[in-house]
Parts: structure tokens; C-alpha cells; sequence
């Protein structure tokens, strides 16, 4: 049994982490432990001294060492004494905030719950177990359901909150956080993933203050600039060694993670949607479902956490053909023409990657509507046959003709105002009566909280998936929310639209995904805008960045790997000197980069030529023959490329017998010695044929591998090994 109950002691077991619980002399659901296995119950570290004004329950009567401000509880109510972060906030009879939530009653399920109108993480019966507590608080008839699902194999237990109102009055939800996680000992750091469009989820590593460290989104997007996950690491916690909690929020809109250092330095972790724009009227007799948390923690350090997360998220959270099956290497056309193109334009770059093995054509912005430049006919999803002589379908049928697949880019969540949808529904955009709406790329977004707009959307582009052979969508989002404000909505539940607008997108992508399931979704927000594994249970793919450098690239893919598995990264070799940056790079550290992740390419290939058009079918062939290895191997992070010369990484295969060691080397430098990198994940007394040489792991991983001369910046190498078996 992974989930056992003894004494009013709630244990969660996996094959190597213990989850802890107990509901204490007043009905307090006290967290106890969360780490290693220990066989022991852990509410002997619960010794506390009487802190000057931190009160007591009443029921508590003079006992002033027990408090809810110094107890770790497994989920904290605003009020009752506890003036640390909480993660439940309600108003209710009076206006009054205050909760005394205790426990009332569980119950243990076969199987993993699943979750109301969100996504969340699946499994067969027997892989999970459920467990579900009840606590209340007896003046409000509030009831808050925490329910955990663990998954024993893979080491990974997940968290979700229903608040029903049992009471006869409404109450005012303002904050329902998914997770609360206290940590009563430990020196402590915490990792968040910060950055902006074009420089996406750079890890930031730092101590854990006294006071409340936030990261958080109030786009109504998970964002550029800060991701819904963190890590909790001790200190000295390494990739390999250490001990290191993780969290991953299932969540796409706006969302807060807080960490509070109390006065006796304590550490209490808190997640989930964002309080600043969120706000839910719960009605008598009804629920509000919050997202899920995905958690799990290691004592062998991050890397090994990291593992955890992507297993979980491949196996558990992604779906449908493409989940483990190759994926198409594909062309976009979109830094090769921009919206300067017509069909022969595509056909001809089509052409091309054919010739080189590429399987697919991404048609980009630019195919419908009146659709010149970014400031008019979104919203219109109508083929431009000024552009595309023919119609879609003829396109389509000539590139199928070359072996080519035909993919095509969407952005149906946005509308230029120079549009016949604007002109025929303005109130179907998000904006403030009486107010200029705020333009970002001169246009606005679509209001996904209104059904008719859902249902517009589902038609339209429903219709042409219907109507034409196409194998790929690429979903794009390419603006932050605000003017929140629904005509749909009454006057007294607008607050809740930024929430009611994911639940919108997520009902939309279920119903298109679930009908088209030959079509390969991938996600994109600007880039990264939107990379989470909410997400991610919609498209098994996600566009890395807008940023297509590979020097920034490695910068980029080495946060986003710290959560999600390598085949949901969308990452292309493009044109140099580098859009974004102006820099130039080798197509050989291009492609090395680029292989990191699902394979394509964002240039024109005519332009290319003989020898690296050679080098780009080489480049294909590779891919096809490592991808298997890349999309389903164990990742290992080899360097930190934020402190380095040289970002290296490798994937090895599950049975061990094959490992891929991709990198590139930032500077070159004159008259030094051959660099050298440690490779890890290898069997110590194995050995491995590298290259014609044979090494045994241990070499590898103390002594390490040479590296080739460097002769300019930003030089890729590869290296293959394949384990060899004593005669």
C-alpha cells in the first residue's frame, strides 16, 4: 500500500520518499515529514517554545507553546493566529476572513483523481493510489478537500484543493492555493526560473531570507518572466548529491509561489493562481476546483529530481500519438519570409527540405485574412489566395506530392481590430467599458470566459483541420492579458474571469485535441510564454523561445530542463548572423543545440550552400537515428553553462547501453590544454566504446572525456557511446 492511516498518522510512501501527516489533540492536520524514508513516525521533532505573541487556538486553553504561527500545518487558513503566508483565504459571514480548519474525515482510492475542468496528471488504476481528507471549519461550513495522488514507482505525489461552501450564504474565495508545504529545519536556497521574451526561465539560485521571497505571474499567461515551478535545495545540494525538493504548478494563467523564513526559521512553501487577479463567489452547495501540484524530492540531488519530473510529465501528463512517437522534423518558413511570401515561395523552400530529408512544412503567420504585417486580419481565418494561389488545399496537395507533411500556425486567442470578427463582435474582446483597450502588437485578445467565443473558435479552426490535410498546429498566444473585463460576465463575477478564461482555453484544446488526434499540437506564447505543464497535457511539444541563438539557447534549455522532459522543447536551427541577436555561429553548434529537444529548421535552405546543405541532411539523418535516444533517454546536465566556458548534456538510454554526449564550447582560447569534460549516469565498471577507444565508466565520470581543439567561439561536438559487454 502506498497510502497507510494508523494512529491518526497519514503516511504516503514511494520507493524512496516518505510524505508525512497527523491530525493532532485539537483536529489540526499537522505536516510532519517530507524526505527520505525513516520508518518512524516524525512528530518527535515537534518541540516547541512558547513565542512571545504568537496565540493560541481557545480550545487550546493555556498551553501557549502550541500556536498555528510556529505549528507546521499541512494546509494554513488566513486567521486563527497564523500570521504566516496562507494558502486559504475566504470571506465569509460578516466579511469576516477568519478559518479554524480541522479534520473531519478521509478516505484512501484506488487509482489517481482527476480534476474538473482541468488538466492534471493520469494513470492506470494500479500505478496510483488516492488519498482524500476532509477538513472543516464548524462556524462557516466551509470544507476544504485536499486530495493527493501518489504514483509509488515514480517517486512522485501530487496535490490538489477543492473549497466547497456548506454553509447558506456565499462566500468570497481570494486566494486558493494548491500547495502548502512547511519545513520546521534546514539551511535553505530556492531556485526560480526568471527571464523575459527571448531569454526564457534562466535559473536563479538563492539563499532563503528571513521574510516572504516571491515569484509569480499576473499576465494572465504563466509568462515569460517568471515559470510555475521551483526547487527547495539544502545547501550544498549539487545535480548529483544533496537533498532537493521540487514543484511544478499544472497551471497556464496567472500564479503566485511564495517562500516565508519565519522567526524560527522555518520555511513554508505556498503555490497557486495568482491572488492579485484572481477572486471566486461560491455559492451554497457549490466547489472550486484549484489546479494540481506536481511534487517530488530527492537525496541524490537535482538531477536526479529533474528525472523525476520528466518521466512523470511524459508518461503522466502528455498524451495521445505523439506522447512517445518520433516526431516529424519540420521547416517554418517564418525567418526565411516573415509575411513576404506566396505558395511558390513555399513550394520551393519545400522543395528543398525534401531533398534533405526534413518530413515537414510549417506554413507561419501570414496565410489568412488581410494579413501583410502584424497589424491587421487576425481573427480571420480565411486562406489569402492573393498569397496562396490555388487555396490551402492545392498547397497542400503539392507539398504532400514532394513526401512533404503540412503543418500551419494559428493565433486564435487574439484579434486585430482591422478585422471582419472585430468589426462583426467588439464585445467579444477583453477591454473595460469606457476605457481605450491596452494594445500589445496591435491587437487585442479574444474573451475565452464568454462560450460563444469558445464555441466560434472550436468551429473556425476546427473547420480548416476539418477541410484540409494538415498534421501540425502550431498554437500561438503572442500577448500578456489585462483590461480584465467580460461582457459575458454579471457585474458581480467579473473577478473571475482571468480564471474562467484558462478553464476556456482548456475546454477548447480537450475538445480539438481530443477530435483530431492524428494532428501533432504544439504550444507557443511568443516562445516560451506559456511553458508549463498545464500546457503540456494539451501539446507534447511547447516552442522553447523566440530566441533561436545557440549560445542563448543552451542558457535557455538548461532552466527549462530542470522540469520539462526533452520532447516537449520545440527548438529549430536558424539563419545567421541570428535574427535576435546578430550573432553567428556554426551550423554544426546550431545544429548540436537544436538537437536538443524536437528537431526543425527556421530558414530559408536556398539560401544555403553545397556543403552545408550537406551538412543539414547529415544533420536530419542524425536526428533520426538519436531520437529515440534524446526524446526517451535519462538527461544529465553536465555543466552549468552560467559558470563556464561550455554547456554540455547527455541522454542515456534506459537500459543503459547507449549514451549521447551533446555541447558546445563558448571561447575559444590559444596555447591552453585540451579541455575535458565528466560525463555522469554511466556503470562505474562498465566499459564504453567512444569514438574507436574504449573507457571504462569510471574514467569517464572522474577523468572524463577530451574534447576536440577549439578553432572559433561557440564550437558543437557529439560524442556517441555504446556500452560494450565482457567477453
Amino acid at each position: 500500500m502506498a497510502i497507510s492511516v494508523e494512529k491518526g498518522v497519514f503516511n504516503l510512501e514511494t520507493s524512496n520518499t516518505l510524505y508525512q501527516m497527523k491530525v493532532d489533540g485539537f483536529g489540526v492536520l499537522n505536516h510532519l515529514w517530507y524526505g527520505a524514508k525513516t520508518d518512524c513516525v516524525m512528530d518527535y521533532l515537534l518541540d516547541y517554545p512558547g513565542v512571545g505573541f504568537s496565540g493560541s487556538p481557545y480550545e487550546a486553553d493555556n498551553q501557549r507553546t502550541y500556536s498555528l504561527d510556529t505549528l507546521p500545518l499541512e494546509y494554513a487558513a488566513e486567521g486563527e493566529g497564523g500570521f504566516r503566508v496562507p494558502a486559504l483565504s475566504a470571506e465569509n459571514v460578516g466579511g469576516s476572513r477568519a478559518l479554524a480548519l480541522r479534520f473531519r474525515e478521509y478516505r484512501i482510492q484506488k487509482g489517481k483523481y482527476r480534476i474538473e475542468g482541468l488538466p492534471s496528471v493520469y494513470t492506470g488504476e494500479d500505478e496510483a493510489e488516492t488519498l482524500e481528507i476532509v477538513l472543516q471549519d464548524s462556524v462557516s461550513q466551509i470544507e476544504v478537500l485536499l486530495r493527493y495522488g501518489v504514483l509509488p514507482q515514480k517517486d512522485i505525489i501530487t496535490r490538489s484543493v477543492t473549497v466547497k461552501n456548506g454553509g447558506d450564504r456565499r462566500i468570497m474565495l481570494r486566494r486558493v492555493h494548491s500547495l502548502c508545504l512547511d519545513i520546521p529545519y534546514g539551511e535553505w536556497e530556492w531556485v526560480h526560473f526568471h527571464g523575459r521574451h527571448t531569454m526564457e526561465r534562466q535559473a536563479e539560485r538563492l539563499p532563503v531570507m528571513h521574510g516572504v521571497q516571491q515569484s509569480g505571474s499576473g499576465r494572465g499567461l504563466s509568462s515569460h518572466q517568471q515559470n510555475p515551478s521551483v526547487l527547495l535545495c539544502e545547501k550544498g545540494c549539487t545535480e548529483d548529491s544533496g537533498f532537493c525538493i521540487g514543484a511544478a504548478l499544472m497551471y497556464s494563467g496567472g500564479f503566485q509561489t511564495q517562500i516565508e523564513r519565519d522567526q524560527l526559521d522555518q520555511v513554508r512553501l505556498v503555490m497557486g493562481i495568482d491572488p492579485g487577479t484572481f477572486c471566486w463567489a461560491l455559492e451554497p452547495g457549490e466547489s472550486f476546483h484549484a489546479p494540481e501540484v506536481i511534487l517530488s524530492c530527492s537525496d541524490r540531488g537535482m538531477g536526479e529530481l529533474s528525472r523525476r519530473f520528466h518521466r512523470v510529465i511524459r508518461e503522466n501528463v502528455c498524451r495521445g500519438k505523439f506522447q512517445f512517437s518520433g516526431r516529424p522534423v519540420l521547416i517554418n518558413n517564418w525567418e526565411a519570409t516573415y509575411f513576404d511570401f506566396n505558395e511558390e515561395k513555399i513550394a520551393k523552400i519545400a522543395k528543398q527540405a525534401a531533398e534533405l530529408g526534413i518530413d515537414m512544412m510549417v506554413l507561419d503567420d501570414g496565410w489568412f485574412g488581410k494579413r501583410d504585417s502584424d497589424i491587421s486580419g487576425l481573427g480571420d481565418w480565411v486562406v489569402n489566395e492573393s498569397k496562396i494561389r490555388g487555396g490551402l488545399g492545392q498547397l497542400i496537395e503539392r507539398l504532400n506530392g514532394m513526401g512533404m507533411k503540412f503543418g500551419l500556425w494559428f493565433e486564435p486567442e487574439s484579434v486585430s481590430e482591422d478585422s471582419d470578427l472585430f468589426r462583426n463582435h467588439p464585445e467579444w474582446v477583453i477591454r473595460v467599458p469606457g476605457r481605450d483597450p491596452v494594445r500589445s502588437r496591435y491587437q487585442l485578445v479574444l474573451d475565452l470566459s464568454n462560450p460563444e467565443v469558445v464555441e466560434h473558435l472550436y468551429r473556425t479552426v476546427g473547420g480548416i483541420l476539418r477541410r484540409y490535410h494538415i498534421e501540425y498546429v502550431k498554437w500561438d498566444m503572442n500577448r500578456a492579458i489585462c483590461d480584465w473585463h467580460s461582457s459575458a460576465l454579471p457585474p458581480d463575477r467579473q473577478m473571475e474571469m482571468p480564471h474562467r478564461y484558462v478553464l476556456g482555453l482548456y475546454s477548447l484544446l480537450e475538445r480539438l485535441t481530443g477530435e483530431f488526434p492524428d494532428v501533432l499540437f504544439e504550444g507557443c506564447c511568443g516562445g516560451g510564454g506559456r511553458f508549463d505543464a498545464g500546457m503540456l497535457h494539451y501539446c507534447p511539444q511547447i516552442w522553447c523561445s523566440d530566441n533561436t541563438d545557440a549560445h542563448d539557447r543552451t542558457l535557455i534549455q538548461y532552466g527549462t530542463s530542470f522540469f520539462y522532459p526533452i520532447s516537449a522543447v520545440g527548438s529549430h536551427v536558424s539563419a545567421v548572423p541570428n535574427h535576435q541577436t546578430g550573432r553567428t555561429a556554426s551550423l554544426k553548434a546550431r545544429g548540436t543545440v537544436a538537437m536538443a529537444g524536437s528537431f526543425g529548421y527556421e530558414l530559408d535552405l536556398n539560401r544555403l550552400i553545397g556543403e552545408e546543405k550537406a551538412e543539414v541532411a547529415q544533420q536530419v539523418k542524425e536526428y533520426k537515428g538519436y531520437q529515440k535516444l534524446i526524446h526517451g533517454g535519462r538527461y544529465y546536465r553536465l555543466t552549468n553553462p552560467f559558470e563556464g566556458n561550455m554547456a554540455a548534456w547527455a541522454f542515456i538510454s534506459p537500459d543503459g547501453r547507449e549514451a549521447l554526449v551533446q555541447g558546445i564550447v563558448y571561447r575559444a582560447a590559444s596555447n591552453v590544454l585540451r579541455g575535458r569534460l565528466r560525463l555522469a549516469g554511466l556503470e562505474r565498471e562498465a566499459r564504453y566504446r567512444v569514438g574507436g577507444k574504449v573507457y571504462t565508466g569510471q574514467a569517464l565520470m572522474t577523468g572524463g572525456l577530451l574534447l576536440p581543439w577549439t578553432w572559433g567561439d561557440d564550437m558543437g561536438f557529439t560524442f556517441f557511446l555504446e556500452r560494450i559487454d565482457c567477453q
